[in-house]
């Protein structure tokens, strides 16, 4: 289970029938789930509760994920309401072959992925394109919303049509964006914690935060 170093948070609903861990590779990313967790499964208030897992970045996600998975398995095999979503940003690497490799180590903690059997399985593995930040230029008016100072032409910008697309790097994109509001560079848990709670997951444009909206809901049916 977690060490001191990345603890987990629970974030309670009420009585759960499904259990959610999330593993995600930093704070910035915790503090966007802890608001937009509730509101992707408003529906299913009463049926779940969760906790988020944040670690110091990817890497360390990456090196710790197998001990952590398999300190879960055994106690997934007697909670069939267990589930586990593991949410990376891509960066610069290969979307298969990053992946892949998140698959390999869920097999090798013997945990069925969605992927291999999307009927009947224990963990999710999901992936941000490229980083966490496209999901915010996903939806403009929750960035307007909580920023007012930016540009309502910035939706209609050819660069941020296709969230997962832009280029140059979402975060610096983002942090350019709200210059006058984070003059000292982009607190991304800030910054995350603001555009959230004014997130619509309905209209989100990011076609990865499309993916990881429905797979949550599917979970419920």
């Amino acid at each position: 289970f977690p060490s001191h170093d990345n603890q987990s948070r629970g974030y309670q609903v009420t009585s759960a029938h499904l259990q959610l861990h999330f593993y995600v590779e930093d704070v910035s990313t915790e503090a966007a789930l802890q608001i937009l967790i509730p509101v992707i499964l408003k529906d299913h208030q009463g049926e779940f509760e969760y906790e988020i897992h944040p670690f110091r970045g990817k890497p360390d996600l990456l090196k710790k994920l197998p001990q952590r998975l398999q300190a879960y398995a055994s106690r997934i095999q007697h909670n069939p309401n267990f589930r586990i979503i593991v949410l990376v940003d891509r960066d610069d690497e290969d979307c298969r072959s990053l992946k892949q490799r998140l698959e390999g180590i869920a097999e090798q903690a013997h945990l069925v992925t969605r992927t291999a059997r999307p009927d009947d399985f224990q963990l999710i593995n999901r992936i941000a394109i490229e980083e966490l930040e496209a999901w915010f230029f996903g939806d403009v008016i929750a960035i307007r919303q909580a920023y007012p100072k930016v540009p309502q032409s910035l939706a209609s910008k050819q660069k941020f049509r296709d969230p997962d697309a832009i280029t140059g790097g979402t975060s610096e994109a983002l942090e350019r964006a709200l210059k006058h509001y984070h003059p000292g560079g982009l607190e991304k848990s800030r910054a995350a914690r603001e555009i959230s709670k004014h997130m619509n997951p309905d209209v989100n444009r990011s076609i990865s935060f499309q993916v990881f909206r429905d797979a949550l809901r599917q979970l419920f049916g």
